[in-house]
């Protein structure tokens, strides 16, 4: 045992019992100043401890980018951060102690003290935090800004209570916003800037019990423009037509909009009438024929425009998208054309939306049938061939003409599938004819650029022919003279093979597009059609005649048999027959007829009235 413990030990024990309670109070008081030490250490060493992490939150909320404040309940500020400071104070001044009356917030339309709106909230606040997005807050010499407002508090003592706020400033955010919604170029309000801001204005229709136009501009042939000048030089052109148009409309009740590349929109209100838009978009054709020069030389300009008038053109709902439908039927028409939208034409057409969502259904469903519309030898004036045309026999639209949904599904792809059912319907047909002991005839089927573009055509169209075990001689494939022309390399490849499958090539609707004999020459083609729109004033107009007529023996001088389409009179076949026509085709022999009912004329030795 320890000399010193053992000491203790024996003076303890030695002791009498007022000396032993006199030495217990010693240690416990010695004991008691031990403890007192160690909590006052601790206390300091927690002291330290929150002070520091103080520091370390006032620079954390010093350093954030949204404003932050702490307010007593007599609105005495006992903190703020930086960012409150850049936002309360103007440069060179002291914060109050209190929250003045000099900051207000707008709220509710109209502009109240910061203090009085904070009062109002109190007993809100006792239920938790409150938050007030896109408000309008000012002070004594700042701007009016937009922010986010945050409200919450924190209990001192039993009753008491401090106010917790925090600001987001939406100033930077505004100006993103303001950039988003302006054209790079131009730096006119956009599309979506229009967008935000056509339903204000036609929301003003009701009330003010006014028309508006909405007039559509487009730069015509601008890609072609570009690709001759120049994307710099494109891009000025479009800067000082933006330029222009502002200029024209600046005395006006009219926005003006920079939508795509090459497209404006102006909304003009109270508009008196049609004659004075249309009178506004003229004055605009003829400054752009001569306002633009480039190196000395004035690039003539044109524009077309489509307008659409409320009320006239219907409702406000469908108003932009007529204006663009008046676009597209004026930019078809030519360039520099100008077309107002007739609500009472658009109720004679098919929805094309309805339409495209129906063709899935229709091919599934049967509704598509192929027709057959006789192709009659002159000479003898018997049929022997025919052309295989689709028709839609919608359940609830009934009929649907195929000038409407043809174009339709050109754009959407469609007509790659109903060409393939037609070629597939067309062959069985061929066979059972053939089975049936029918007259042996030539069957011809249209043919269009989006299904030639594919590139699997001429393959498709041989395996069809194996598979079918039909005389590839039996089917020939017509494609307009317009598509031809356009794409003319593709075209011209695809007929050398499909020539040596053995199928035969018709050019229709010849004389009504790009008519060249250079063109005629390239393609190796086996029947020449001659387009109704030279035959139907052929009897009265000796120019269709000279023309007709040159036409025929052109396609005899290059090897080919002539078509001529339209015919719906007797005089009409004498004429063509005597100009040297091969075949004639038209309603004086027969409309196109489901296959049943073109049966019955295969029958017959000879048709016409």
């Amino acid at each position: 045992m320890d000399v010193r413990l053992d000491t203790l030990s024996r003076f303890i024990n030695e002791m009498n019992q007022n000396e032993y309670m006199v030495f217990g109070g010693v240690l416990l008081f010695l004991f008691l100043l031990i403890h007192l030490y160690s909590v006052k250490k601790q206390k300091t060493k927690l002291h330290d401890t929150v002070k520091q992490n103080v520091k370390i939150f006032q620079k954390a909320f010093d350093n954030a980018k949204d404003a932050m404040l702490i307010l007593s309940e007599t609105h005495e500020i006992i903190y703020v951060n930086k960012s409150m400071m850049d936002l309360l104070v103007p440069k060179g001044k002291t914060l109050p102690e209190t929250l003045k009356k000099t900051y207000e917030i707008y709220i509710k339309r109209e502009w109240i003290p910061f203090t009085d709106f904070l009062q109002r909230q109190h007993e809100k606040l006792e239920k938790g935090v409150l938050t007030f997005p896109q408000i309008l807050f000012r002070g004594s010499q700042n701007p009016d800004i937009k922010i986010n407002l945050h409200l919450d508090t924190l209990l001192v003592g039993s009753k008491k209570f401090n106010t917790i706020i925090t600001i987001q400033d939406l100033s930077d955010m505004q100006k993103l916003d303001d950039i988003a919604l302006k054209h790079q170029l131009t730096a006119l309000p956009n599309q979506k800037k229009m967008l935000q801001e056509l339903p204000i204005l036609f929301s003003k229709i009701h009330t003010e019990n006014n028309k508006i136009a909405l007039i559509l501009l487009s730069l015509d042939n601008f890609t072609k423009l570009r690709a001759i000048i120049g994307f710099e030089d494109a891009n000025e052109v479009i800067f000082k037509l933006s330029k222009y148009i502002t200029t024209v409309v600046s005395e006006m009740n009219v926005s003006i909009y920079h939508t795509f590349d090459n497209h404006f929109l102006l909304t003009v209100s109270n508009v008196e009438s049609v004659e004075k838009v249309t009178k506004l978009v003229q004055g605009i054709q003829v400054k752009l024929a001569t306002f633009y020069t480039m190196e000395d030389i004035n690039l003539h300009l044109t524009v077309s425009s489509g307008i659409a008038l409320y009320p006239d053109s219907g409702s406000t709902r469908s108003l932009l998208d007529n204006a663009y439908k008046a676009l597209s039927q004026a930019q078809s028409e030519g360039d520099n054309r100008i077309v107002v939208h007739d609500e009472s034409i658009d109720k004679g057409k098919f929805d094309e939306l309805r339409l495209h969502n129906d063709m899935q259904g229709a091919l599934t469903n049967g509704e598509f049938e192929v027709y057959y519309q006789p192709i009659v030898r002159t000479d003898m004036q018997e049929v022997v061939a025919a052309e295989a045309l689709i028709r839609w026999i919608h359940p609830k639209l009934g009929f649907i003409p195929p000038d409407v949904f043809i174009g339709l599904m050109e754009k959407t792809g469609f007509i790659i599938k109903l060409g393939q059912y037609i070629l597939e319907e067309v062959l069985k047909q061929q066979k059972r004819w053939e089975l049936f002991k029918f007259k042996n005839i030539e069957v011809s089927i249209n043919v269009s650029m989006v299904e030639i573009a594919t590139g699997i055509f001429v393959e498709h169209v041989a395996k069809q022919l194996q598979h079918h075990k039909i005389f590839p001689e039996k089917i020939k494939f017509e494609i307009t003279e317009g598509t031809a022309m356009i794409g003319e390399v593709q075209t011209e490849k695809y007929f050398h093979q499909l020539k040596k499958l053995g199928v035969g090539i018709s050019l229709d609707d010849f004389g009504t597009g790009y008519t060249s004999f250079t063109y005629l020459k390239k393609f190796p083609a086996d029947i020449l059609k001659i387009d109704k729109t030279l035959i139907d004033d052929i009897l009265i107009n000796e120019e269709d005649q000279r023309i007709v007529h040159a036409m025929i023996e052109l396609g005899h001088n290059m090897g080919m048999k002539v078509v001529v389409e339209g015919i719906e009179t007797k005089e009409m076949v004498q004429m063509v027959t005597a100009f040297g026509a091969d075949f004639i085709q038209g309603y004086y022999f027969s409309k196109p007829l489901p296959v049943f009912e073109f049966q019955k004329l295969l029958r017959d030795e000879k048709v016409g009235k």
